[in-house]
């Protein structure tokens, strides 16, 4: 199953490592570092050009490595969250 995380991107949901809010989340030099370093190797997507409020990491598959990548959505960390457990619901009706 995937999860649309705006502007027509989706994930698959069994990929997805965390949802983070970026205001609370990017307090810490770490997290800060590890956006900035995936910024510069081109493993960030940007949904669309507003203010993104939430970054998803998730793996890819690339042969038999497997590769972090980020992902901006405009969405809430909550309402990708709440989403998620609809479409988890969903699923089984």
């Amino acid at each position: 199953m995937y999860l649309h995380i705006g502007n027509g991107i989706t994930v698959r949901k069994k990929n997805i490592i965390g949802i983070f809010d970026l205001d609370s989340s990017t307090v810490s030099s770490v997290t800060k570092k590890y956006i900035n370093k995936n910024e510069k190797e081109g493993n960030i997507i940007y949904g669309d050009n507003d203010l993104p409020r939430t970054f998803i990491l998730h793996e890819e598959e690339k042969g038999e490595e497997k590769i972090y990548k980020i992902k901006l959505s405009r969405i809430s960390s909550q309402g990708l969250k709440i989403r998620a457990e609809v479409d988890d619901y969903s699923e089984n009706l």
